[in-house]
């Protein structure tokens, strides 16, 4: 894999090395069973990719550009997102581990986050409009000056959301998850 663009390929079972990854375009690939947890992203663009039961663990971000990007059953544990390049960006989770990742300060307008652990996240200053949040563990995920316009939080749970730190208009809310967007009050609610 040496050249600098890679298109339409497969590539399973690798282990990346940080000079195979480094100034490397992928556009229309799908990865399976990848470790990139030697990598630190540096200049690397996927395009049009998915990704499969694929190791980030650690990983370091430098300039990464993820434009219509699939990633399900990846673990993400700790991995650092705030130098993604935002510029024409669009990447999903589906059943990911992406406990104590951080999106500090990303316009991650209409994510999709299905089915993922997402303890400790770090989503402090970021623009969540419109993001779903489908069937996530977010306990203990940091929520501070987000911008959650239309957020869908209606099957996630153990998230504790101050809306007075918090732009939350139409985010949408379970009563179940009431719990947390009142946790500060020490009230008690019951069902």
């Amino acid at each position: 894999m040496s050249s600098d663009y890679i298109a339409d390929q497969k590539i399973e079972d690798v282990y990346f090395l940080e000079a195979d990854i480094k100034y490397k375009e992928y556009e229309n690939c799908t990865f399976h069973h990848c470790d990139f947890t030697e990598c630190t992203f540096q200049s690397v663009f996927f395009i049009d990719c998915t990704f499969f039961d694929c190791n980030f663990k650690d990983t370091k971000v430098n300039y990464l550009s993820l434009r219509g990007v699939q990633f399900t059953r990846c673990d993400f544990t700790a991995v650092n997102f705030a130098m993604t390049d935002q510029v024409i960006f669009e990447f999903h989770f589906k059943d990911c581990l992406l406990d104590y990742a951080k999106f500090y300060a990303l316009k991650l307008k209409k994510m999709q986050f299905i089915n993922c652990s997402m303890i400790a996240v770090d989503f402090m200053g970021s623009d969540l409009t419109e993001v779903l949040f489908d069937n996530c563990n977010l306990r203990r995920a940091v929520f501070i000056d987000t911008i959650a316009l239309k957020a869908d939080f209606y099957t996630s749970y153990d998230y504790t959301i101050d809306p007075e730190k918090n732009k939350l208009k139409k985010a949408i809310f379970s009563s179940d998850g009431l719990k947390g967007l009142l946790e500060k009050y020490d009230i008690i609610v019951k069902a």
